[in-house]
């Protein structure tokens, strides 16, 4: 496995060497940042594999938490599954993927999928399953089909709980999107396994650094979504514009005015015409 780590001037110092000073050195370098194998290529890498293993876990894990949470049928099944998949070690599904399919974006896709799925899956179920039943009876009470339920009633009232799990999945596959690398593959895990590799660990450091902000910011971003979800505070519904609501408190204000007569009689008030 070639290493395409940029040289950096402060490696190979004494045993003295302060290496969070140069991994952050090396990180706030403009140079560092340019080219296929610079820092700015290596987080986009990171985040695509983070994306489509996010994705992936996403459309498994979440209509079979609806389905489930909805019917209440096959709980035993999400327990079991969410347990079993959490035991399963990536590193290992990564290696035996390998050894399938070889090289290549499969095997750490299928296997960040696999540790993206079990939060999932239990975040989306638990949101269904815990709406309240009195608000699930008057939707059906109220003529509401089944699918009207789960998509006008259940959903908006799960929302963050499905969002939390999908903000635990997140996290995981993006700390550990790293495994990537063994796979001959980019990412900010490059950095890990290169920096140990020539024995320049500041190098890694700055993997592990970047790979920890790059974590809080994605959850600080999935946190804010969570808040935005809360049902009945109105954060999602977009406010009525400040002139629709002038012009109603106006017409409100306004008195009445008569009927038009068109009888074509005297439109002089009288007692008897008001």
């Amino acid at each position: 496995m070639d290493s395409d780590v940029v040289d950096d001037p402060a490696a190979g110092e004494g045993g003295d060497v302060n290496f969070l000073q140069q991994a952050l050195n090396f990180i706030f370098t403009a140079d560092n940042w340019g080219g296929k194998a610079g820092l700015g290529a290596r987080i986009l890498e990171h985040l695509q594999y983070t994306g489509v293993a996010v994705a992936v876990s996403a459309l498994i894990a979440i209509p079979i938490g609806l389905l489930i949470g909805h019917s209440g049928r096959g709980s035993f099944l999400v327990v079991t599954g969410v347990n079993a998949l959490r035991a399963m070690p990536t590193l290992g599904v990564l290696l035996l993927g390998v050894l399938l399919w070889g090289l290549g974006l499969l095997p750490p896709t299928v296997a960040l999928t696999l540790l993206g799925v079990p939060p999932l899956l239990a975040g989306t179920y638990a949101g269904i399953a815990n709406v309240d039943p009195n608000l699930v009876d008057a939707a059906r009470s109220m003529g509401m089909t089944e699918t009207q339920v789960l998509t006008r009633v259940e959903i908006p009232n799960a929302l963050p709980l499905i969002l939390g799990g999908l903000r635990t999945a997140t996290l995981q596959i993006v700390a550990t999107a790293t495994v990537a690398a063994y796979a001959s593959l980019g990412g900010l895990g490059r950095y890990l396994i290169d920096g140990i590799k020539v024995r320049q660990f500041h190098i890694a450091l700055v993997g592990a650094i970047l790979v920890t902000v790059l974590a809080l910011l994605l959850d600080g971003l999935l946190a804010l979504a969570v808040w935005a979800s809360l049902p009945g505070t109105g954060r999602l519904r977009r406010p009525i514009p400040q002139p629709l609501l002038d012009d109603e408190m106006l017409v409100e204000a306004r008195p009445r005015g008569r009927t038009p007569d068109y009888s074509g009689r005297d439109p002089s008030p009288t007692v008897e015409g008001w």
